[in-house]
């Protein structure tokens, strides 16, 4: 079982137990959101261009709208049992869905109060700095200072080197990378000078 189905299947458990209109960290979105979003990107190629295609938005906030009035179970195994056969996304799920799983799996976990960040194997941790460390210069593209990544065992990663001074942001790779994809609730430490701390923090990091 690859990582991305692991993560599935531990979203579709925690989905199940927060209830369809618990929060999550996307907005307004409640969980019967979330899983209509995953539903509807996995499902409705043809809604799913509006994810990246502003064209589209408004076809695919219809479909996600209709996709969301299904029963919550119904909506929960279509999450679970993941692209069918014919989806283009299938033969690519480990890849396609490495981030997409864990992320969204955390935007209902830290979607209320208490939440605590996971102890997470090794192996998991070492995708998740390959992958933040490839896609972070677009997270941060938008920065005054050069950005770097760091994790406590040491691992570096330079984003958008730039004059002017450095920001250092420092946790392991799966909280870097909630970060890099736009989430405040991680956990992480930050060095450099305060306003560019400030302004890093700041940044529109939607990808």
């Amino acid at each position: 079982m690859s990582i991305a189905q692991r993560e599935r299947q531990r979203l579709v458990e925690t989905m199940t137990a927060a209830g369809p209109e618990a929060p999550t960290l996307c907005g307004t979105w409640t969980v019967r959101d979330l899983a209509a979003h995953l539903v509807v990107r996995e499902r409705r190629l043809d809604a799913s261009l509006g994810i990246v295609l502003k064209p589209f938005a408004g076809y695919l906030q219809g479909v996600q709208a209709k996709t969301a009035r299904k029963s919550f179970p119904e909506l929960l195994e279509l999450v679970r049992t993941g692209p069918p056969w014919w989806s283009p996304l299938r033969p690519i799920d480990a890849l396609a869905n490495l981030a997409e799983m864990f992320v969204h799996h955390e935007d209902v976990r830290r979607g209320s109060s208490g939440w605590e960040p996971r102890d997470l194997p090794a192996a998991d941790e070492a995708k998740y700095w390959f992958l933040v460390s490839k896609m972070a210069r677009r997270s941060y593209r938008a920065s005054p200072v050069t950005v770097v990544l760091a994790t406590p065992d040491g691992k570096r990663a330079v984003i958008q080197p730039k004059r002017g001074g450095a920001v250092t942001l420092l946790a392991k790779p799966s909280e870097l990378l909630l970060h890099a994809f736009g989430r405040d609730e991680v956990r992480l430490e930050t060095s450099g000078d305060p306003e560019a701390v400030r302004a890093v923090l700041r940044l529109d990091r939607s990808v």
